[in-house]
């Protein structure tokens, strides 16, 4: 097995990043170690990064948000001079495979997403303080914070320069978010996307590349009482302490990965792995200071935890693993109960920012490439959150009735006020909402269902799952599907789901992900980036790519 990425760090553990708290505001340096690189056969100079720097961002933004709710503005600036961040490092894009470049990009995406929107989550705004050359990936980590300064000297641009050096395009977002986000002239951005050397100054503004032009002799003192500003009008309550994300209690062997609510199966033969989430082992807390009181510890959060780290092993891992199958495994109206207790609680600092962290999860099995189905069995417990993941996943079967040796309690779906709208997918709907497009009878239907444990014939009725299957046809139906599913083209799969999943309005963070499925899956595929001759292999080397002019 080839070397294992651990998505778990910590502040202790970082190479590429540091971090500076004053009160509510916080300042992120970007201080890449060249030498420190995921894999062997590169260097990250000019501040570029691997998976391996953005691993550590994601943690850090992930703290921000637990450990540190005092912080309202957050500075991300670098630690280098002459350079803010030059990107994804080519050397590893050109040796990586393409599922590593894919999914790398995937993940990039997620973490920008997260910070882009700490804002209008958690009134967390982020500013991107930019100094010396801020290209192609470098753009885009301050593209997807709230607020753009630019210092005004001979050595300050920012750049999307990837079409041109690298026949590719801006894989995180960066064309999205320039047009949708930024709205920036279509003509323009032409412009801009296609020039090696980027855009610098009053021009920027101009083009409302960034939202501020600074001369560099203000510039700190600048940023810095922008900072305080923003903090100053900031809606964000004060918060005096936050909690501390301990360690996860992980092992991961051949037979797959552990944690103590999450317990991931892998059958290599079948291609699949089986992501079983229990439920609670005891009462929800009698009120929301108990669960600040509990911590990192407290069943949802923790849950919550689990589930991501195990969604981003299986991703970056085990990638021929097609098929994930959801179990839940516990009791329905505890697990209701511990939601019940945030929702009612969202104005605390803590349950909003677990509900928004669920809101995230939830985003990332949305855009995962696998084919995912959910098991409604006996003693489950889809109640409220969990929920959720039956109407994510692509297909979803659920035992009807009582099966013969089995003891366990009837096999139910619980509803909350919750699945309507709390955890919107990246189109904006909630996923019923998405699921019923086009039958609004259907969704008021399931509105009036809230609260009740709803047995395989009424989830049947109601639209809640794909089939309701009976003791006799159990076994033999979910094993000829799952056997079909491992057997055909993953390609396809990839396409097909990505497809389907996403109906209705299109959102700037639907078409970030659709575009990175579609076109740059494909483009990271062609031998004009990616072959011995082509942009991605030749730069550096003085000598263009060798390009096959066909338009395809």
């Amino acid at each position: 097995m080839s070397k294992v990425i651990d998505f778990q760090t910590d502040p202790s553990k970082y190479r590429h990043w540091k971090v500076e708290y004053d009160g509510p505001v916080a300042t992120v340096i970007m201080d890449v170690d060249e030498d420190a690189g995921l894999f062997d056969g590169y260097k990250l100079k000019l501040n570029s990064y691997d998976l391996g720097v953005d691993i550590e961002l994601s943690d850090v933004v992930q703290r921000m948000r637990f450990e540190h709710p005092e912080v309202k503005t957050v500075v991300m600036k670098s630690g280098k001079d002459l350079v803010f961040c030059a990107g994804a490092n080519i050397r590893m894009l050109g040796g990586a495979a393409h599922s590593h470049k894919v999914n790398f990009c995937k993940f990039t995406n997620e973490t920008r997403n997260t910070f882009e929107a700490a804002e209008q989550d958690s009134g967390q705004k982020w500013i991107a303080a930019v100094k010396g050359a801020c290209a192609g990936g470098g753009y885009e980590l301050a593209l997807a914070c709230n607020h753009i300064m630019l210092t005004d000297d001979s050595t300050s641009s920012v750049a999307l320069p990837e079409v041109p050096l690298l026949a590719v395009l801006p894989g995180t977002g960066g064309l999205t978010r320039v047009t949708d986000k930024r709205k920036v002239r279509r003509d323009r951005a032409d412009i801009f996307c296609s020039i090696e050397e980027g855009i610098k100054g009053k021009r920027a503004k101009d083009w409302r590349l960034v939202d501020e032009v600074i001369p560099n002799s203000k510039f700190e003192e600048t940023v810095a009482e922008r900072a305080r500003e923003f903090a100053a009008n900031s809606t964000k309550p004060d918060v005096e302490k936050g909690i501390e994300l301990t360690p996860l209690n992980r092992t991961i062997d051949d037979k797959g990965v552990h944690y103590d609510l999450v317990e991931v199966e892998i059958d290599r033969d079948g291609r699949k792995a089986t992501i079983t989430l229990s439920g609670p082992d005891a009462d929800a807390p009698g009120s929301i200071d108990e669960v600040v009181a509990q911590g990192a510890e407290g069943y949802l959060l923790k849950l919550a935890r689990e589930l991501d780290d195990a969604i981003m092993h299986l991703r970056l891992n085990e990638m021929e693993l097609g098929l994930w199958v959801f179990r839940t495994q516990g009791d329905p109206e505890q697990v209701k109960a511990h939601e019940d207790l945030l929702l009612a609680n969202e104005d605390n600092w803590l349950a909003n920012e677990i509900l928004q962290f669920w809101k995230r999860v939830l985003k990332r099995v949305d855009v995962t490439s696998r084919s995912l189905t959910a098991l409604v069995e006996h003693g489950s417990c889809y109640a409220g959150v969990l929920a959720e993941l039956l109407f994510a996943v692509d297909r979803s079967y659920m035992m009807e009735d009582e099966f013969e040796g089995d003891n366990r309690p009837i096999a139910t779906i619980t509803l909350s006020e919750s699945n309507f709208g709390r955890y919107p997918m990246g189109n904006d709907l909630s996923r019923l909402e998405t699921r019923f497009l086009g039958e609004p009878e259907s969704l008021e239907k399931a509105k009036g269902a809230i609260g009740e444990a709803l047995e395989a014939e009424e989830a049947d009725e109601l639209g809640l799952v794909t089939m309701i299957l009976d003791d006799i046809d159990w076994d033999d139906e979910i094993r000829i599907f799952m056997e079909e599913r491992a057997s055909f083209s993953p390609d396809a799969m990839t396409g097909m789901e990505a497809n389907l999943r996403f109906a209705g309005p299109e959102t700037m963070e639907t078409r970030i992900f659709g575009r990175l499925t579609a076109w740059q899956n494909w483009i990271f595929n062609r031998p004009n980036a990616v072959g011995e001759n082509g942009a991605l292999q030749r730069y550096g080397t003085g000598v263009r790519g060798e390009y096959n002019m066909e338009r395809v």
